[in-house]
């Protein structure tokens, strides 16, 4: 948790020099713009003053302003390095941390609410390095790992139990497979989560208008446009729902193994469904219906903020066959 907040830090000290070239970058465009306007007013003085020598009336002449907001390019960074490695030093930690448990209490370590927390975090942050490979995320910095702090601080405050050993029913193969994938499909709707909160926020800006140097959150004008942060959620939420479909059918599974019966309309049960239905209608409406932009964003948000509905306030407040996955 030290290095994840350092790593915090140092990703926002990034956004901030973002907003610092965003601010120097608008104050050079304006300079420019003036220059530019003082040159045009020179020659259509010189325009206006012949004309007027040869026909004796000034002649009319036509200007544009550009009010499209400015894309700023994102400089590079030793502190973005310092906080990549950092995350990396901290997922490394937190690997050993997840394998000591799993040692430690001879089975797979996501066994119960502390264990879950601890490997789902972890599963996040590994998902978000995994796609750094491929796609430029780094300005996401802040919110995975100011997110995985939260949830770390959350498990080992609240949920934190000694080892004990498993009940019979999580006594099966199925341990490993369905809550490891159901840990793999909630970090990649973290991912899309943050992805669509910083969406909504972009196409904020977009429709608000172009004075960067009147925006509080300047460096948006570094980041991808709100299209193609909608088009990366949709992605990567499409990878976590077919983690969440293959969680369901496991799970039903199971319960046939454990209890005699694939479904029994207990509370856990149904909001793992819940959850499905409503990535599903985000991703049907997103891909007939023509459901863009902000209204996709607001799916996505709804869905992840059900996926930890159903991790807390499931799990500790609702009594049910799955009451052993909490405290």
């Amino acid at each position: 948790m030290a290095m994840y907040m350092l790593a915090f830090i140092a990703f926002a000290l990034d956004l901030a020099r973002r907003s610092a070239d965003v601010t120097a970058a608008a104050s050079q465009a304006a300079s420019d713009k003036a220059a530019a306007g003082q040159a045009a007013t020179a020659s259509s003085s010189l325009e206006t003053a012949e004309s007027r020598g040869s026909t004796g009336r000034p002649v009319a002449t036509l200007t544009r302003t550009d009010t499209d907001a400015p894309q700023v390019q994102a400089r590079q960074s030793p502190v973005l390095r310092v906080a990549l490695a950092l995350t990396v030093l901290g997922f490394l930690l937190h690997l050993t941390a997840v394998v000591t448990r799993g040692v430690a209490a001879g089975r797979v370590p996501w066994a119960n609410m502390y264990e879950f927390g601890l490997t789902g975090t972890l599963l996040i942050i590994a998902v978000y390095l995994v796609v750094l490979l491929r796609i430029d995320l780094r300005f996401l910095g802040t919110f995975i790992t100011g997110l995985v702090l939260v949830l770390l601080g959350i498990a080992a405050v609240d949920f934190y139990v000694e080892i004990v050993p498993l009940p019979p029913a999580l006594q099966s193969a199925w341990l490993v497979i369905h809550v490891f994938v159901a840990s793999a499909g909630t970090a990649f709707f973290a991912l899309g989560f943050a992805l669509s909160v910083l969406q909504l926020v972009q196409h904020r800006r977009e429709v608000g208008g172009a004075d960067l140097t009147r925006l509080k959150l300047k460096f948006l004008a570094t980041l991808p446009t709100a299209e193609r942060l909608e088009n990366l959620a949709y992605r990567t939420n499409i990878v976590g729902f077919i983690l969440w479909t293959f969680t369901l059918i496991a799970g039903a599974i199971w319960a046939e193994r454990a209890w005699g019966r694939y479904w029994g309309w207990d509370t856990k049960e149904v909001w793992t469904f819940i959850i499905w239905v409503i990535y599903a209608g985000y991703i049907h409406a997103r891909a007939t219906r023509g459901w863009r932009g902000s209204r996709s964003a607001w799916l996505a948000i709804i869905g992840f903020l059900a996926v930890m509905f159903n991790f807390s306030v499931v799990n500790l407040f609702f009594k049910g066959l799955h009451a052993y996955s909490g405290l």
